[in-house]
């Protein structure tokens, strides 16, 4: 990852809204929510719902995907991943004792997202 990007990904999420939309996006893990699911839980007019998932999908932090009439946005956990690892890589002079432990916990059903 570069400077740039960086950058890019965390002024996506340097909002309220958008980290709190980032973050249940996390919660629900691959299969996402759908914009209406979103809007429902965080109390989000769907005008400025969409602007803020425009700027996280433009951001590269979540996917979007279109099913019937709907469109689920998830989590982009490789992007998400690679954000820790560029903040963390030079961690603690380079000594792995301070080395964050990147794991999904496993939802409701038992399966981790």
């Amino acid at each position: 990852m570069n400077i740039q990007t960086a950058v890019i990904q965390l002024s996506s999420i340097a909002q309220t809204a958008r980290l709190e939309i980032f973050r249940l996006l996390v919660q629900a893990g691959h299969d996402g929510l759908s914009a209406g699911n979103i809007g429902e839980n965080l109390k989000i007019p769907a005008s400025t719902l969409s602007f803020h998932l425009k700027e996280l999908s433009h951001a590269g932090l979540i996917h979007a995907r279109q099913v019937s009439r709907n469109i689920y946005y998830s989590a982009n956990y490789e992007a998400m991943n690679g954000l820790l690892a560029y903040l963390t890589e030079n961690c603690c002079a380079g000594t792995q004792v301070c080395a964050p432990v990147i794991t999904c916990k496993p939802n409701a059903s038992g399966v981790s997202s």
